[in-house]
């Protein structure tokens, strides 16, 4: 009998770090221990602060959660980095507003 999946929904990378985390390490298979370890060499943003970012800036910049949750995955450091992720949509976006969402990023880029 397969399992059945009660719902669905997009997590950040650090989210997934956080669950996995939480967890514990000796527990984890080797899939999950891989994916920890992933997550860990890429997770760009606190972890505590994933959702109030997302939230911000779907609200703010008038994006799908999917697009916001790919963009805090990546980080993009450029604003040509930035329109590769919002191509998609195949709309012009001004360079002014990826402007803004290059200062919203680095507002809370982990600092290394």
């Amino acid at each position: 009998m397969g399992r059945k999946a009660l719902s669905e929904r997009i997590v950040t990378v650090p989210q997934v770090k956080e669950a996995l985390d939480a967890i514990g390490e000796e527990q984890l298979d080797q899939f999950q221990r891989r994916s920890l370890d992933y997550a860990t060499k890429f997770t760009k943003v606190d972890p505590d602060k994933v959702d109030l970012i997302i939230k911000e800036f779907v609200e703010t910049f008038e994006v799908d959660e999917e697009e916001a949750v790919q963009m805090v995955n990546a980080m993009p450091e450029s604003i040509q980095e930035i329109r590769v992720f919002l191509a998609g949509g195949r709309k012009i976006i001004e360079t002014s507003k990826l402007e803004k969402i290059l200062s919203f990023l680095n507002k809370y880029r982990k600092k290394e």
